[in-house]
């Protein structure tokens, strides 16, 4: 998996998308690539079912279904267990393997990890470093970072000690962990950094809409795009960018499309039932479907419809009632 070159990405969302999301988003079309959600490595040597589980990919030569390739993604601050890791991962052969400096969790940051590493440039490259040591050429090796931690005041550094330490590609959310995910992205920073590392970068942050990527590439300067809250907001904003640049149709909403998302909200659940179970599902579905209701005026009833269930039969019902062409026998065997 090449992380450049004119590629739209699917970003790593933890607790917003897993496997079965990016299973369904990804058929849709539109995606060069895809990054799971990271595997936490914090002082042992992970049995490979743990890669495995976080990204079942790797049993279908690191792809999902549709045929997009995925990186799996490492989040820690030890070199050494972080090595050894990364080595043990590069046995399942993934698409390639992507170090994260870029998670605003608090739980995460107080022990070191994720963003909270900004602060540290020296730290960046020293990990980073022993990480390239331990996966072979083959497999690209790449990194995601923020502009810094409450500043953009080592942002330039940082980005320079990752491109020595030997990544071949960088992702760039263009915000700082103290900004979260409040807009706006400052893409004119990942522009800031294209001039003094020589490597892919790709802009991350804040793009919602075909036209946001369209101002994003403006902005930043960068060819490749990774989007996000977008793509689970709109399943379609992948192929509306195509559409966009292809000049064919208007990038807006088509008056088809809730429709043809309801067979992949339909297998969405079923994979999803399956996958955790009666007790949780329902919570995953409302989750998506919060997210659809910036897109799509269905979505909000929708998610008005199921959101004090708690039952995977009666979600199911409801489901069909609004047009979700589900199968209550396969929930029924879920349930049981």
């Amino acid at each position: 998996m090449s992380l450049g070159g004119e590629k739209l990405l699917l970003a790593p969302m933890e607790g917003l998308a897993d496997h079965v999301l990016r299973d369904v988003l990804t058929r849709v079309g539109g995606y060069d690539g895809a990054v799971a959600g990271f595997v936490r490595v914090s002082g042992t040597l992970l049995p490979l079912r743990t890669f495995r589980r976080i990204s079942p990919e790797l049993a279908n030569a690191g792809k999902t279904p549709a045929g997009t390739p995925v990186a799996v993604q490492l989040l820690g601050s030890d070199p050494v267990c972080l090595a050894e890791n990364a080595a043990q991962l590069a046995e399942l052969s993934p698409a390639g393997i992507d170090l994260n400096f870029g998670c605003p969790a608090p739980t995460v940051n107080r022990h070191g990890g994720g963003a909270k590493l900004l602060d540290d440039p020296e730290s960046l490259f020293r990990i980073a470093g022993a990480v390239r040591r331990a996966v072979p050429p083959s497999i690209p090796f790449s990194a995601k970072m923020r502009l810094g931690v409450s500043d953009t005041a080592k942002a330039l550094d940082c980005a320079r000690a990752l491109e020595a330490s030997g990544i071949v590609a960088l992702v760039v959310h263009a915000r700082t962990r103290d900004d979260g995910y409040r807009p706006p992205a400052h893409w004119e920073w990942v522009a800031r950094i294209r001039d003094v590392v020589r490597l892919p970068v790709t802009a991350n942050g804040e793009v919602w809409t075909a036209e946001d990527y369209l101002r994003c590439r403006s902005v930043s300067g960068s060819d490749d795009v990774m989007i996000g809250r977008g793509a689970v907001a709109d399943p379609f904003l992948a192929r509306r960018i195509g559409v966009l640049m292809a000049g064919e149709l208007p990038a807006g909403e088509r008056a088809g499309d809730w429709i043809e998302l309801l067979p992949l909200l339909a297998d969405f659940w079923t994979q999803v039932s399956h996958k955790v179970g009666p007790r949780h599902a329902p919570g995953r579905l409302k989750l998506w479907l919060a997210s659809l209701r910036r897109t799509f005026v269905e979505a909000a009833a929708l998610h008005a419809a199921v959101r004090t269930l708690r039952g995977v039969e009666e979600t199911t019902r409801v489901l069909a009632l609004h047009g979700v062409p589900v199968s209550s026998g396969a929930f029924l065997r879920a349930a049981a």
